[in-house]
């Protein structure tokens, strides 16, 4: 793979990049005025025909780098009439996403784009398979689902995307992948896009892509000037008490709460919708149906809170976010980089605030080393964020006499088992 280059030189408008009449009208009707740096640099190699490793954060306008160079060369269902260009992703949420940019930025040509992913009924896919189409986007497992029954065949497949690959790598889908890009005709192009290029995709790349170019978009700071972040200390049973503190604070225009698991994720906003209005949530345990009316209802800005597991924490575009809460400190550095990319998205102003307890001071020492910058402190006033003790209830304090502490065993001891005797025979 060819040495990593950063992408320098961003022209000033649509108009340099060769691009045609009516491409030039679909960007202008989206109200994209001038090309982001990614989109300056990985659309002329795309339109070349380039297998591109492009390393880049989300919320820098990648989807549209390479949607566009994809609308540009799609021939006629007459010379191709199959599936021409393949977008791979690792999450419905994406897969949705991706599928209404191609349809946004294919207005006044006749594109017909099918999203495959899970928690759909595939009789409904298959349908709009068979009508024909030009541009597939999915998720690995449903794609590959799709091949086996062969109601997608990838014989004119020209390009394929991988899209936050290192996302889908992280996830498991690394075997789905290739034998996806198997089946794919051997003289395509292959984009892929992450926002880190770690060894296993340096070698999913040597191994599949044909002479690729790298280039790197990311800024300098893996985090964005734009975001301000902090962080407050905060016992785990204080933690909810807090973030209504911070939110009636705040006043977000629109925030992101993530927890760490679906289960806290739903009990969080169950407490919080009887205190706050326009709340939702979203985790795996969600119907598909429901997950979407819930990204529906926040990206059209009907929602103002969201409470969330990282099934949202990469690759979703709402332009609205303001404020992303961490309520749950996350167990992975990268986890923390994209959960905080949700706001401050092209270069937009946004803030995020971290609650860290005693025992994670680890885990956020590692995420100023990964993100070069210390957080800083942030304190509510008149809030304490430690639990007082729990007093032990005895005869004398049921009486209104004072507590007596009642000594307890060293820790080593109280976890030693009870000591067994044998019975004398």
């Amino acid at each position: 793979m060819a040495d990593t280059k950063p992408a320098t030189q961003t022209p000033a408008r649509f108009q340099d990049l060769g691009l045609s009449k009516i491409m030039l009208a679909s960007l202008e009707q989206a109200g994209y005025q001038q090309p982001t740096p990614i989109q300056a640099g990985l659309i002329p190699k795309a339109l070349d025909g380039l297998d591109v490793v492009g390393q880049a954060q989300t919320g820098t306008g990648k989807t549209a780098a390479f949607v566009i160079p994809i609308l540009e060369q799609l021939m006629s269902p007459k010379q191709a009439p199959g599936v021409q260009a393949l977008i791979l992703v690792p999450t419905r949420e994406l897969a949705v996403q991706v599928r209404g940019e191609v349809e946004k930025l294919s207005a006044g040509r006749r594109i017909h784009c099918v999203a495959l992913y899970g928690g759909k009924p595939i009789r409904g896919q298959i349908e709009k398979l068979r009508r024909g189409t030009q541009v597939v986007v999915g998720t690995p497992g449903r794609v590959l689902d799709h091949i086996g029954r062969r109601t997608l065949v990838l014989d004119d497949v020209w390009c394929v995307v991988l899209d936050e690959a290192d996302r889908m790598l992280d996830i498991g889908f690394r075997p789905d992948i290739e034998k996806i890009l198997r089946r794919c005709p051997n003289d395509r192009q292959t984009l892929l896009l992450s926002a880190t290029v770690p060894p296993p995709i340096e070698r999913l790349a040597q191994r599949y892509m044909f002479e690729p170019e790298s280039l790197n978009f990311s800024p300098t700071e893996i985090s964005v000037e734009t975001i301000e972040q902090f962080y407050f200390t905060v016992d785990a049973i204080r933690k909810f008490d807090l973030l209504v503190r911070l939110l009636e604070r705040e006043q977000p225009r629109q925030a992101i709460i993530f927890c760490r698991t679906k289960r806290g994720t739903q009990k969080i906003y169950e407490r919080l919708a009887k205190r706050m209005p326009s709340v939702d949530c979203i985790h795996g345990d969600l119907q598909q149906s429901a997950r979407d009316r819930v990204m529906s209802a926040f990206r059209e800005g009907k929602l103002q809170l969201l409470v969330a597991t990282d099934v949202v924490g990469r690759g979703i575009d709402v332009s609205g976010i303001s404020h992303i809460i961490n309520f749950d400190t996350p167990q992975f550095c990268d986890d923390y980089v994209h959960r905080v990319g949700r706001t401050g998205r092209m270069g937009r102003e946004g803030v995020a605030y971290t609650f860290v307890t005693t025992e994670e001071g680890g885990e956020l020492t590692r995420i100023e080393q990964r993100i070069n910058r210390l957080l800083k402190r942030d304190e509510m006033p008149g809030f304490e964020a430690t639990a007082p003790p729990t007093p032990i209830v005895t005869p004398a304090t049921a009486l209104g006499q004072p507590a007596v502490e009642k000594p307890q065993p060293p820790a080593n001891l109280a976890r030693r088992p009870p000591r067994r005797h044998r019975r004398a025979l």
